[in-house]
């Protein structure tokens, strides 16, 4: 069972520690796991438009008997919705597909815009196609330019309007922080990275520190997306498992929070959502061996490649 940690914002809300990802879930599978991760006792479940399977996260909130105010439930804004006029709208189709009246939390999932959809605001559909989400010319992704202060606002007026209790970033570096931090009404509660033994990012968990944002870990045990080794199978953390009789995700996701930051793993195989669940304090020693993978500094996740968007984002 889960240590039931749980990390503050600034606003004095609180964001349990041990979340359950979306990020890669299929289609048929969602459902169930959502359903289990609220039956083994999650409060905190992340998703985003641009996976495609809020429908069925929707479906599993409908089917599961919890308190929503004890229920953490974040999304976020997709690449072709930074214009200002279709910020709304982008996150009423969200909640419509989880039958949600509010967001907990609501980022800006990537500081990079792709062009705004042949729709009107009023039509953003809520099952989009990948044609859709990225739009693409003789085979090239599409980039728009929008200030991202534009956004911004258009992000504040939804807590104003009580659809989000708060707003936040994804995948923004140091700069793009400040950014929005030297020019916003409304503070940014909450980022989310891809952090895990292999990518510290101690530089923006300091920053962040300083600045009272929190910091949500995902891909926290690597991820495989472009066919390479997962952190959660390297030797180093495989032998704490074996230590202490852990599995190695739950050794990666206990590293993770006990650096401060929630976690978000991600699975659809019920016997691991229940594992993932049960996060433990690891001795000094033990965490050592696990951060020294931080010498590869390996980002799975970067679809700004040239081979993707062909836009620098980190």
């Amino acid at each position: 069972m889960s240590l039931g940690r749980t990390f503050k914002l600034y606003t004095g809300a609180t964001i349990p520690a041990i979340g359950l990802g979306t990020w890669l879930s299929e289609p048929g599978k969602v459902r169930t796991a959502v359903e289990v991760a609220i039956k083994t006792g999650y409060k905190h479940i992340d998703c985003a438009y641009v996976y495609r399977n809020e429908q069925e996260v929707g479906e599993a909130f409908a089917n599961s008997k919890f308190d929503r105010k004890e229920l953490f439930v974040t999304s976020k804004l997709w690449n072709i919705y930074h214009r200002p006029e279709y910020v709304r709208p982008a996150v009423e189709a969200s909640l419509k597909n989880l039958k949600l009246d509010y967001l907990d939390l609501y980022l800006v999932h990537w500081p990079v815009a792709f062009p705004p959809p042949t729709d009107k605001p009023s039509e953003i559909p809520l099952n989009p196609t990948m044609e859709q989400l990225i739009p693409k010319k003789d085979g090239k992704v599409q980039i728009d330019q929008v200030d991202i202060l534009q956004t911004w606002k258009s992000m504040e007026a939804l807590v104003d309007a009580g659809l989000v209790k708060h707003i936040g970033l994804s995948n923004f570096n140091i700069q793009k922080i400040q950014h929005v931090l030297d020019h916003c009404r409304i503070r940014p509660a909450a980022i989310q990275v891809e952090l895990h033994p292999g990518l510290l990012q101690d530089d923006l968990l300091a920053f962040c520190a300083k600045e009272n944002i929190h910091v949500t870990a995902y891909s926290p045990l690597g991820n495989n997306v472009y066919g390479e080794e997962r952190i959660v199978d390297m030797p180093e953390v495989a032998q704490v498992a074996k230590k202490l009789n852990k599995t190695p995700a739950q050794v990666c996701i206990s590293w993770a929070a006990q650096r401060g930051t929630s976690v978000i793993p991600k699975s659809v195989t019920p016997s691991r959502i229940e594992e993932n669940f049960q996060d433990f304090e690891l001795s000094k020693d033990d965490f050592d061996a696990v951060s020294s993978l931080g010498r590869l500094d390996k980002r799975y996740n970067d679809p700004g490649r040239p081979d993707e968007w062909n836009v620098s984002i980190f």
